[in-house]
């Protein structure tokens, strides 16, 4: 296990970054401060510790057999163990290899991907939904929203940067 970084929040949020796959590098300290805008900007005023990891496909279909009993990869999985409402604590776990497909296929980028993967876990935690046809309309909304903050768009159709 690779341990990238451990950062704590000015309130008392601590975050610890682990890449445990080999393909594609991560920019900790970025993905910090990206975490730190959406808990900022969503006025979390939490204390706790959110962990994030970044594994394969073949790491995320394990867990996501395990313990949603889906037997597929899929982008994020977020394992939510807080305790007290004052408290975030929280695995997030993001399949690297998802994000590089979806990229090609959605004509986007990694980075861009990624981002939006480590966002849409982060609002999985803070209580917002994706099942049903208005509760994914309002994350897709928020997605949008705070990855316009993070100065990240996706890129014009047709190319991938």
């Amino acid at each position: 296990m690779k341990y990238l970084r451990k950062d704590r929040i000015s309130n008392g949020m601590k975050i610890a970054i682990s890449n445990l796959q080999k393909k594609i590098p991560v920019a900790a300290k970025k993905i910090r401060e990206a975490i730190l805008k959406v808990l900022q900007t969503e006025k979390i005023k939490k204390t706790g510790q959110v962990n994030l990891f970044f594994v394969s496909d073949t790491k995320i279909r394990e867990l996501n057999l395990r313990y949603r009993g889906e037997n597929n990869a899929t982008d994020v999985l977020v394992f939510d163990i807080s305790r007290a409402r004052n408290q975030l604590l929280a695995d997030i776990f993001i399949s690297t290899d998802t994000a590089k497909r979806n990229a090609r296929l959605f004509k986007t980028y990694l980075q861009y991907e990624i981002y939006l993967y480590v966002i849409h876990g982060l609002l999985h935690l803070l209580g917002y939904k994706d099942n049903g046809k208005k509760n994914r309309l309002i994350m897709r909304r928020r997605e949008a929203f705070l990855l316009k903050i993070l100065n990240l768009s996706p890129p014009p159709a047709g190319g991938q940067v």
